[in-house]
């Protein structure tokens, strides 16, 4: 199975988004110097609000909020743990922009802003020089109906998942895939995974791990109620429809979007994910391949 699914088409990258984790002061010496080895190589360094009051570069270079970056640069290089690369993915997305993305681990795990700081320039070099081998990866829309009227609409990379409150017992959700009903789960509650966020939340509950090259979409109840109630891998091209059946008027039920978004549902709501328009281009190291990545990051398959 291939590691890579494409690779650059060519050297066009010249504006570099820079993003930093919020408040990530270990990396304010190295936002100045990676703006000064893009200014060498020709590339206008762009940042984020916060990210240039942190390289102190609101006087050095061109500044655009968070939202409205994407539209700005050809790629975006975040330096951070995978939840600053889920919020810039949700934000790429959101722009409907199709620039790569490559992130720098400064966090705990890393598992998706897989290269290490002696990987940085080589990779950003390879970027640039349109070398460089990217994984497009399949990315959920989330679509939310309220009284029959559309109310709320997201795109998440990894995970769509619906939980109970913290006072709040099992909770009951009916789900169907297209116009097949699957099962009532009582759970607490459900996860919807893409094949890359299935070594998020989904694995933690119990859920398979997916290659990400694999085009499929994993249902994965949170604690279910029932032992028989187990995951299970379905087509991406397959439209999976939740909704919550909520009998009690202090029953409290919750939507998130890769942790980074989510809001309260009420009844009658019915949540329907399947697989966005655009993937995300992910820039991945060169150094290692999937396999490796899950038993350095994952200690998968250890003793």
């Amino acid at each position: 199975m291939p590691d890579d699914t494409t690779t650059t088409a060519g050297p066009s990258i010249r504006r570099v988004g820079l993003v930093a984790k919020s408040h990530l002061q270990a990396a304010a010496n190295l936002l100045a110097e990676i703006a000064s080895w893009l200014v060498e190589r020709g590339v206008q360094p762009v940042f984020d609000t916060d990210t240039a009051r942190l390289a102190r570069a609101e006087q050095h270079g061109e500044v655009h909020g968070k939202d409205d970056l994407p539209r700005h640069v050809d790629m975006v290089l975040v330096l951070g743990g995978d939840g600053t690369l889920l919020g810039m993915a949700d934000r790429i997305a959101q722009t409907k922009t199709e620039i790569p993305i490559l992130g720098v681990n400064f966090g705990s795990l890393g598992f998706l802003t897989e290269i290490t700081l002696p990987e940085l320039y080589p990779s950003l070099e390879s970027a640039l020089s349109g070398s460089a081998q990217i994984d497009e990866r399949l990315m959920l829309e989330a679509h939310t109906t309220r009284r029959g009227e559309p109310y709320v609409d997201r795109v998440a990379l990894n995970d769509v998942v619906i939980t109970k409150g913290a006072l709040s017992r099992i909770i009951d959700l009916s789900v169907s895939v297209g116009t097949q009903f699957v099962a009532r789960f009582k759970a607490d509650g459900l996860i919807v995974a893409s094949a890359t966020g299935s070594t998020a939340y989904n694995m933690a509950a119990g859920g398979p791990i997916v290659h990400p090259v694999v085009d499929a979409l994993v249902i994965t109840p949170i604690a279910p109620h029932t032992l028989t109630n187990r995951p299970i891998v379905i087509p991406a091209s397959a439209e999976v429809s939740v909704q919550p059946l909520i009998d009690e008027s202090n029953e409290e039920i919750y939507i998130t979007f890769d942790g980074q978004f989510g809001f309260e549902l009420t009844r009658d709501d019915i949540v329907t994910v399947n697989r966005a328009a655009r993937p995300l281009k992910l820039i991945r190291a060169s150094t290692r391949t999937y396999f490796e990545v899950l038993r350095q990051k994952l200690k998968w398959a250890e003793r």
